[in-house]
């Protein structure tokens, strides 16, 4: 089967060999992104677009089109600058360690024969040996005092455990379940949502698309639950 099929070979060389293709590739894949959000379409400026053409893109032309949707999200403005892309596109890769040269010891030859001391008149010659030297000479060394290591730091203190918010949602499910309250888990969900939602607005400073990543929601759930829960007032 193989045989058959293999008649006519074409050969796509990867994104990292046709770099004068990226700023095409970037160009659609902005535009596709912004079409499927319904926003707007951005631009990338000659720095991002020399970031980008410089990446090696070990996950080829499907990497490109994930970063393009990214930036479509997650980018501030409409022009994307280099400081926009990415954590892993703007590191530059770390260089290895160099190695450090190893001190080689060479062994001190000592000559160990005994040495000739003349005495002056009367030329009586005696006989001493290095070690009997070396240890005279050492017995007038005193040992230099040891250096003081410095005192670590004090550990910083532990933060504070925050209460347990399960503990307190029990407990107002309990209330309000022993009051008679009726559709508690209606009730209690509202709220909940009303309270995350509101957080990662407040938190992308008022941006569904980004929030609702964040929430790892869907675009549409988000404006859906925005308005069903009253916080587009």
């Amino acid at each position: 089967m193989f045989h058959r099929l293999n008649v006519i070979r074409l050969r796509l060389p990867p994104l990292r060999e046709r770099r004068e293709d990226i700023a095409l590739l970037v160009r659609h894949f902005l535009q596709k992104s912004a079409r499927e959000l319904g926003v707007e379409t951005k631009r990338v400026s000659d720095e991002a677009l020399l970031v980008l053409q410089n990446h090696a893109f070990p996950g080829n032309v499907r990497e490109l089109e994930n970063i393009c949707h990214w930036l479509t999200v997650m980018a501030p403005g409409l022009t994307v600058d280099a400081k926009d892309l990415p954590p892993e596109l703007r590191q530059p890769a770390r260089a290895l360690p160099a190695a450090q040269p190893q001190a080689i010891q060479v062994p001190t030859m000592v000559d160990t024969s005994p040495l000739t001391i003349g005495t002056g008149t009367g030329g009586v010659v005696r006989e001493v040996s290095d070690e009997a030297a070396l240890s005279q000479f050492a017995s007038g060394l005193q040992p230099s005092p040891a250096a003081s290591l410095p005192a670590s730091p004090p550990s910083a203190p532990t933060p504070a455990i925050e209460d347990d918010w399960e503990a307190a949602v029990a407990r107002v499910a309990r209330e309000l379940l022993q009051g008679g309250q009726a559709e508690v888990m209606d009730l209690l969900t509202q709220r909940f949502e009303r309270a995350v939602i509101g957080a990662a607005l407040d938190v992308t400073h008022g941006r569904r698309i980004e929030a609702a990543v964040k929430l790892g929601i869907g675009r549409n759930t988000i404006t859906r639950k925005i308005q069903d829960l009253g916080l587009d007032d």
